[in-house]
């Protein structure tokens, strides 16, 4: 036998592998990309910030061209999706995606680029992405971080939404319930929306496999455990299933206008759809919640087909939500 061959711990295929060492081999991640001082495409300019040196926590921040200091503009934080073990918010498809989202909604939008499962296990990623998006709230207070002028110059932080796809849509969900119970520094997040939402759960809902033994071979299944090992109550967690019996009631999201958006041929169609009757059943309070279905189309198409006339109409109908 090799000595030079690494023994595989685990596998999820087709995005990860891990091995015995310890290392990880990401599989399908898009290649990580610079910003630009302007994107040919749509002419908006994107840097690379330190939100924390400890923990270490990054983002990209995106600003629209021609935004002056009055008016200002709506601020979007947004998480990635990638199972909460790959991408980045540095990579090739998802500048793409924020540059054209940041130019038709025009506001200023921020990629939070929080530290990845198996490495570091959930829940860091949440703590990474609540960090990050305190860091911004503290902008808008008088006296408090002026660290990015970006953010203290042109946005106006009663227009903060936050948002996500996939995994990154299931950080956004556990976000806003975060800030709808500690509060976060007096700023009231306005809209989130939550893009084809990673949730699952043990009993199978709609058109789900019914067998136990097929759907414990399920990327949605196997990745929850290699994400998060030693999550309480496993896959029905409430973070990865928010309507299991028990958890934090969805009447705590912490935001007055929600967006959800699914895709027909998705694996987690049902779990949006479900998410989305069980918010209204809770008796949030918010002003609009909308659930959006794009028929024909599978997950995460808006990022993966991103030249897709589909994709080009949901990123319109999300930059249309932030108002």
């Amino acid at each position: 036998m090799d000595s030079n061959v690494k023994e595989l711990a685990t596998e999820v295929l087709p995005y990860i592998r891990v091995y015995k060492d310890g290392s990880v081999d990401r599989l399908v991640d898009s290649p990580i990309v610079p910003p630009s001082n302007e994107d040919p495409e749509t002419g908006v300019s994107s840097k690379d910030i330190v939100v924390s040196k400890s923990p270490p926590i990054s983002a990209r921040i995106y600003l629209p061209k021609h935004v002056e200091q009055s008016p200002k503009v709506p601020l979007l934080v947004y998480f990635h999706g990638g199972g909460f073990c790959f991408e980045s918010a540095f990579s090739f498809v998802e500048t793409k995606y924020m540059n054209r989202l940041a130019k038709q909604a025009n506001a200023v939008v921020i990629s939070i680029e929080f530290r990845l499962a198996p490495e570091h296990p959930l829940p860091i990623g949440y703590e990474d992405c609540w960090t990050g998006l305190q860091w911004v709230a503290s902008h808008s207070i008088d006296g408090g971080l002026k660290d990015e002028p970006w953010l203290s110059t042109y946005v106006d932080f009663d227009r903060l939404y936050v948002g996500g796809d996939s995994a990154g849509a299931n950080l956004a969900h556990n976000i806003l319930l975060r800030a709808g119970a500690e509060g976060l520094n007096g700023v009231k997040i306005k809209g989130a929306f939550l893009t084809h939402p990673y949730f699952w759960g043990s009993k199978p809902i709609g058109s789900e496999i019914k067998n136990n033994e097929e759907r414990e071979k399920l990327a949605t299944y196997m990745i929850w455990h290699l994400v998060y090992p030693e999550a309480p109550g496993g896959i029905d967690n409430p973070m990865l299933n928010p309507v299991v019996e028990g958890g934090p009631s969805l009447a705590g999201l912490g935001c007055s206008r929600l967006l959800i958006t699914v895709a027909e041929k998705d694996f987690v169609r049902d779990r949006g759809v479900s998410y989305y009757h069980a918010v209204k059943k809770s008796g949030w309070k918010g002003e609009l919640m909308e659930l959006v279905e794009i028929e024909g189309e599978d997950h995460a198409f808006h990022i993966l087909a991103h030249e897709s006339e589909t994709s080009m109409k949901l990123i319109q109908k999300l930059a249309s939500f932030i108002v």
